[in-house]
């Protein structure tokens, strides 16, 4: 059987939708749509599309910390950004600096809104531990 380990921040926001941060079935971690959130659960930088990647992408490396994995082992990400068109350079600059040599598999969605007023992306992914770290 299949160990499965939940990881929650503890911020408002995960009773307030009912959702946990990443979920790790067997050698699957499946990490929820990561945003621009400070250590108490504050939405930050709106409408501030590199400073909430780079926020973005620091709460994807606190998740994959929890759980002893690394940048490497994402085999999968799925980026939802809103205004591609303007923010498509800014998104494969930051893709490219986060994972440097590594390739996940991507898929990069335009969407019309997300969650917080200001919020221009979110990142989920998956992760499998069996990867070299």
């Amino acid at each position: 059987m299949a160990t499965i380990d939940v990881f929650h921040y503890g911020v408002p926001a995960e009773s307030d939708f009912g959702y946990a941060q990443a979920i790790r079935s067997g050698e699957l971690i499946h990490v929820s749509g990561q945003l621009s959130l400070d250590e108490t659960g504050e939405f930050r930088h709106a409408d501030d599309f590199t400073a909430q990647l780079g926020q973005t992408h620091a709460n994807l490396d606190r998740v994959l910390a929890h759980y002893g994995a690394t940048r490497n082992q994402v085999v999968s990400q799925t980026l939802y950004v809103v205004d591609l068109r303007r923010n498509a350079a800014a998104t494969a600059e930051g893709n490219l600096a986060y994972f440097g040599d590594h390739r996940p598999a991507s898929t990069v969605l335009g969407v019309t809104e997300l969650t917080f007023p200001g919020q221009v992306v979110e990142i989920s992914a998956v992760v499998d531990m069996r990867l070299p770290a």
